[in-house]
């Protein structure tokens, strides 16, 4: 089969590589799907530059990159009751690739007509549902979401405006390709138009009442001033750090204002999902299929366009989501 693999740490641009390897053999509790669709996230590139914790390391001499996608039940190993033909997704290993040994315990089954990009990036709409659950914001409460553009970022604004939500979508430069009024944003701060201080033209555009919520995918001194607009008890919830400069923060400035800062952590980095899951699981599937949920798709491509999926998604987030199709 075909598969974008790589042999050493290194910078993606550099180390991946597409090769011919064996069809994965399976085991008891295993099922072999045949890949639809894969996406390319951010922390598909952290997996390859070797930056996250333990387990979630490559295995060399061979390492089949990417993390989360969608397939087909192609055979069931002894004890897994999915049947073939059964759509599922899942975040494990080995996505880009023609075919993918995954314990069944990782899958997650989807009706048989979902819309198979979207299929192959189900990590996101879980990310943004349990990210603005982690927020904390109420109905009638600003957030702030920065990297407004992103994929996970539109995502939040979606579930936010269907949960009364203000959003005040943070981006570097706002573009003309994607309204982010139009689909949930309460109003967007644009950086390269900034008057004045963030702090100052937050509370202008919050209506003097700040933020009560964050969510940062970026980090660096903007997330600093965010922080300190935000309203006694609020809550910034760290995602990302697409940012390569730091914050300062004075301890007066969480704690005068009763302020909390935690990391998101994927529900399924560490653990597969459970049975208790799976009401919350299918609401977050039945909203994401909905035609009206607006989902950002920046380029279909075969295994063999890597290069051009990958460094669009390094240099040209504001396109939208890369997906691979097999």
């Amino acid at each position: 089969m075909k598969a974008i693999v790589f042999d050493r740490i290194g910078s993606p641009r550099d180390v991946l590589h597409l090769d011919d390897i064996p069809v994965p053999q399976i085991g008891d509790n295993e099922v072999l799907v045949r890949m639809v669709s894969a996406s390319i996230n951010p922390g598909d590139f952290l997996f390859i530059e070797n930056l996250y914790p333990e387990p979630k390391k490559p295995v060399f001499p061979r390492q089949v990159a990417g993390n989360h996608g969608a397939g087909i039940v192609e055979r069931a190993g002894a004890n897994v009751s999915l049947r073939p033909g059964t759509l599922v997704a899942f975040s494990y290993y080995n996505s880009w690739a023609e075919y993918a040994a995954v314990p069944a315990k990782w899958l997650i089954p989807l009706p048989a007509d979902y819309p198979l990009e979207r299929a192959g990036q189900m990590v996101n709409p879980i990310t943004a549902w349990d990210l603005l659950d982690d927020s904390r914001a109420q109905p009638g409460q600003w957030l702030a979401v920065t990297a407004g553009y992103s994929s996970v970022s539109t995502m939040v604004m979606q579930f936010a405006q269907r949960r009364g939500i203000n959003v005040l979508s943070v981006v570097r430069r706002a573009h003309d390709g994607l309204d982010l009024k139009m689909i949930g944003a309460s109003a967007v701060l644009d950086l390269s138009d900034l008057k004045g201080d963030v702090r100052e033209t937050v509370l202008e555009m919050t209506g003097g009442t700040g933020l009560n919520g964050i969510i940062d995918n970026v980090g660096g001194p903007v997330s600093g001033e965010l922080i300190r607009s935000l309203a006694m008890g609020g809550q910034m919830v760290i995602n990302g750090g697409m940012s390569t400069e730091r914050y300062e923060l004075h301890n007066f400035d969480v704690l005068l204002s009763g302020v909390e800062i935690r990391a998101n952590i994927y529900r399924y980095f560490f653990s597969p999902p459970v049975e208790t899951d799976g009401p919350v699981l299918r609401q977050i599937v039945d909203a994401f299929g909905q035609p009206e949920f607006h989902v950002p798709v920046g380029g279909l491509h075969p295994l063999a366009s890597f290069r051009l999926a990958v460094t669009n998604s390094l240099d040209r987030a504001d396109l939208g989501k890369q997906i691979f199709t097999m």
